[in-house]
């Protein structure tokens, strides 16, 4: 499919051919008892991607793959060794059933919708954590050729939501806490697109946001003396060898500055301005605390806040894991945050999606564990223009694979981006000259949409 250029990269010419198409048999009289009213509407339609119903994502990654069949998929019918010990309750939701262990988000399932049939093909963790954040295997020819690691490569979500979208508010766009997600990040958009990592747990009874101040030995006058300094030095090295790798460091430089300087971000990462009874709703875990600091930055303007919890690698003893120290903080995190942003009006604007790289395998290991399963996985997500109360997709009974339509990573990143108005066929130019575009195929779920 050939495309046309624009200022911001390259777009996919499918709409307007499509749209054509539907001109042409309508000028030649083809369309035969369709009024003209429907032919605007197909024609709409046919030009028109899904409408932006969210401004911000809120992106939980439970690192190490969480257990889909003791959590939100249970096979209460199936051998001792694939059901596991847990019990199935049912939800506000009548007919929809989920574990045990998650009591609080049974009480408002119908606040968020169940995907039960994602499923791809990569079983590890780096790589199968880079194709759900980016979208691509880890497999590139041309960064493999200059010597760049396959993670350094593709811009993950947050960085094209950042790109696509830009800046709302005094933070940044995209933030990640209280770790790096890991393989993703700006890739071959460069600094200018990466995350602002808080690198910091505000669970802790110390948690600050390290660089959010001016030093106290610097004055405000002294402070933007650096700055005209730094602007001069910069100016000199124009046109140099060094100027390029002069403005990757500027634009982190640039990041810094805006934070420094604004009150309002420094507000937005300030946690002890919460009422503590709010801080006790969402729980004094790392999960919680996290989800709490997400719908802050959601409040003051960020596009994105990938949170990074783990490790649900359960090799080994999987049940005691998941019922005594991964999912009840879990549970309450997401019910307090979905309870949270639909009580102060936000959560239809604010998409919030909870997932690891994988499930877990059906069958029980020697270890009382669970190991890695790719093939069938379950998604949540809430808000931002996703169905309210739905299960989509079922798995067989031992939710091994989808008995219905399986829906890989593409389809689940462009419905993302669809419901934020990214468009996910635009292509951008490596630095090496070779096309990529945002998402490459998959279609987007039409049985999530509101």
């Amino acid at each position: 499919m050939r495309g046309t250029r624009n200022n911001s990269g390259w777009r996919d010419d499918a709409a307007q051919l499509q749209r054509r198409r539907m001109l042409k048999v309508g000028s030649t009289g083809l369309l035969g008892g369709l009024s003209l009213p429907l032919l605007l509407q197909l024609q709409a339609e046919a030009a028109l991607p899904v409408a932006a119903k969210a401004k911000a994502c809120i992106f939980f990654m439970l690192e190490g793959g969480p257990s889909h069949i003791d959590m939100w998929d249970l096979k209460p019918e199936a051998p001792a060794e694939i059901r596991g010990p847990f019990k199935p309750i049912s939800t506000c939701v009548p007919g929809t059933q989920i574990s045990e262990l998650l009591p609080l988000s049974a009480g408002i399932a119908d606040k968020f919708t169940i995907l039960r049939s994602h499923s791809h093909k990569d079983n590890a963790h780096q790589t199968g954590r880079h194709w759900v954040l980016t979208g691509y295997p880890p497999s590139f020819a041309d960064g493999q050729a200059k010597g760049i690691p396959f993670n350094e490569l593709y811009p993950s979500i947050g960085s094209i939501i950042s790109r696509e979208l830009g800046p709302r508010g005094a933070v940044p766009p995209y933030v990640e806490i209280p770790n790096g997600l890991g393989p993703g990040g700006p890739g071959f958009y460069g600094a200018k697109y990466g995350p602002f990592t808080i690198d910091n747990d505000p669970v802790q009874a110390d948690f600050r946001v390290r660089d959010l101040d001016i030093p106290g030995q610097v004055s405000e006058e002294r402070f933007a003396r650096r700055q005209r300094l730094l602007q001069g030095v910069e100016q000199l090295g124009a046109g140099s060898e060094a100027a390029g790798r002069a403005e990757m460091l500027r634009s982190y430089y640039e990041k810094a500055v805006d934070l420094v300087t604004s009150p309002e971000a420094r507000r937005a990462f300030d946690l002890q301005a919460e009422d503590h009874k709010v801080r006790e709703r969402y729980g004094f875990t790392s999960i919680g605390q996290c989800a709490l600091m997400a719908r802050r930055l959601v409040q003051a303007g960020c596009r994105f806040i990938g949170i990074d919890h783990g490790s649900w690698d359960t090799h080994f003893d999987n049940f005691t894991s998941h019922e005594k120290t991964l999912v009840p903080p879990t549970d309450r995190a997401l019910y307090a945050l979905l309870s949270d942003l639909d009580e102060q009006g936000m959560l239809d604007e604010t998409l919030v999606v909870m997932m690891g790289e994988m499930g877990r395998t059906p069958r029980i290991n020697k270890d009382a564990g669970r190991d890695h399963w790719s093939q069938c996985q379950t998604v949540i997500l809430a808000g931002g223009g996703i169905r309210r109360g739905a299960v989509v997709g079922a798995s067989d009974e031992t939710a091994s694979y989808p008995t219905t339509q399986p829906y890989g990573i593409q389809d689940l990143l462009r419905t993302i981006f669809g419901l934020l108005g990214v468009d996910a066929d635009r292509i951008y130019q490596t630095p090496v000259g070779r096309p990529v575009q945002i998402v490459n195929g998959g279609h987007r779920i039409e049985e999530l949409l509101a």
